[in-house]
């Protein structure tokens, strides 16, 4: 994994000569290194009885960095060659200028492998993925008769890296990543509705073209479609929520997550800058970000600066305790980095980032927290949402949930928005339950232009006065 020989992606590159351009490019610099990538991706679309979509992608390059105090030179190409390096460190070098600073200790090995290194694309032929998908149409559409249409796709994807550093220390990783979707519609007296389910993660493709595996999300996705033919207009106003478990720990990342990334916190602008060691949630919360996982999407087993990933408590019994790093934030706060610093490519500089972001389970019975629950929303299903850093206000849509008065779960409703501010909403939890689930492995998280994959999990909770969006029947 660590302190590997040297061999940067089969290139015409050797050790010395990329040593040469990195020292040269780093000189008086605070942190830097030259980063590697090869990446191979393969997507199949079968949609309406039909190959929609076939793609293969193969891409390759690199991006130098040198760092500064706050200010980063990057430079990055596609063409891997001793004349492209040069290039990039002439670039790159503005940003360290004449200066005298002191490089970074490198990042602590590690010999931990969180997922295999085989190629998920050769895990099964064109042909079985192909059969697959086309099964998935079948399937369904032979399970219900309302079923007028069928979306289903396989993904894959291969990521090897390479990370070298001035003091001659190298990193690699190969992360594979693979998922199926499924999406469904169907309709009854003229009304069409939809269902999605998915999920996926750093594993072959074995598990996901199995057919337990594949009927189960199909399943899944028509209950959601059937369960909103029925579904009643959502009302509107300020209630409790309940929120399931697993996939809407996606709230918890937008709403709170973000805000506790160290470039924020570091820059102020974050709702959460200045309050550590501050009670900011409710008793009984305790969240972390948590890159070790064996086979989650979210996982990594170094980051992208070579930072063996970690299991980092950010709140503690509700007290903030903790921030994600990444080298150059963790070195201006004075604090150690977290294993947090995530690039999209070879052509983006890293950043903090989350991994997989979750809340531990309390010791309440779910059906004990819809029973407690008077008037108010119970919501499991979320599609998009959006978040303003600076205040944590947010905005989520539901894509399954129902109406709860006295305990009683109602009709399901459509057209549902949670509305609220991440600060608030932490501190008006007001049971948590005993069964925390991790998400299927379906989230991606943007941020700066930049996507990478990540997992979000919680129990079953319940907010209160949440504002609910929707309209009145």
């Amino acid at each position: 994994m660590t302190d590997a020989p040297f061999a940067p992606l089969d290139t015409e590159v050797d050790r010395d000569t990329a040593l040469d351009v990195l020292r040269a490019a780093t000189a008086g610099a605070d942190d830097g290194e030259l980063f590697f990538e090869q990446r191979r991706s393969e997507a199949l679309v079968y949609d309406d009885g039909r190959l929609k979509t076939a793609s293969y992608d193969a891409a390759k390059g690199f991006g130098l960095r040198a760092v500064r105090g706050e200010v980063a030179g990057y430079a990055h190409s596609t063409e891997i060659s001793e004349s492209a390096l040069r290039r990039a460190a002439d670039t790159a070098r503005l940003a360290v200028g004449e200066g005298g600073g002191s490089m970074a200790d490198a990042p602590q090995a590690t010999n931990r492998h969180l997922y295999t290194s085989d190629d998920p694309i050769s895990g099964a032929t064109f042909p079985v993925k192909l059969e697959t998908l086309k099964e998935v149409d079948a399937y369904l559409r032979d399970l219900d008769s309302r079923v007028v249409q069928v979306s289903a796709s396989l993904a894959a994807s291969l990521q090897e890296i390479e990370i070298l550093r001035a003091d001659g220390h190298t990193v690699r990783d190969v992360r594979p990543m693979s998922r199926l979707n499924i999406s469904v519609i169907v309709e009854k007296d003229g009304r069409r509705e939809s269902g999605s389910a998915g999920g996926g993660g750093r594993v072959g493709l074995d598990g996901l073209i199995d057919r337990a595996d594949w009927q189960a999300k199909a399943r899944e996705a028509l209950r959601v479609a059937v369960v909103n033919l029925d579904a009643v207009p959502a009302p509107a106003g300020v209630m409790d929520v309940v929120l399931g478990p697993g996939w809407p720990g996606i709230l918890l990342h937008e709403a709170i997550g973000h805000g506790l990334e160290g470039d924020f916190n570091r820059k102020g602008s974050s709702a959460f800058a200045g309050l550590m060691g501050q009670q900011i949630a409710a008793r009984g919360v305790t969240v972390l970000d948590d890159g070790t996982i064996p086979d989650r999407r979210g996982s990594i087993t170094v980051d992208d600066e070579g930072t063996p990933s970690a299991k980092n408590v950010l709140i503690e019994d509700g007290v903030l305790v903790g921030y994600m790093q990444d080298r150059q934030n963790a070195r201006l706060m004075g604090v150690k980095a977290t294993g947090n610093g995530r690039r999209q490519s070879y052509a983006h500089a890293p950043m903090p980032r989350m991994t997989n972001t979750y809340m531990l389970g309390g010791d309440v019975a779910p059906g004990d927290i819809v029973a407690d629950l008077k008037d108010g929303i119970y919501a499991v299903g979320f599609g998009g949402g959006q978040v303003d850093i600076t205040n944590g206000k947010f905005v989520f849509s539901c894509t399954e949930a129902y109406r709860v008065e006295n305990g009683k779960v109602g009709a399901p409703v459509k057209g549902a928005t949670l509305i609220g501010d991440g600060a608030t909403a932490l501190k008006q939890i007001r049971a948590i339950g005993n069964d925390m689930a991790l998400d299927p492995g379906m989230g991606n998280c943007g941020k700066a232009g930049q996507w990478v994959p990540v997992g979000v999990g919680q129990p079953t909770l319940m907010i209160g006065g949440l504002t609910v969006g929707g309209s009145a029947s």
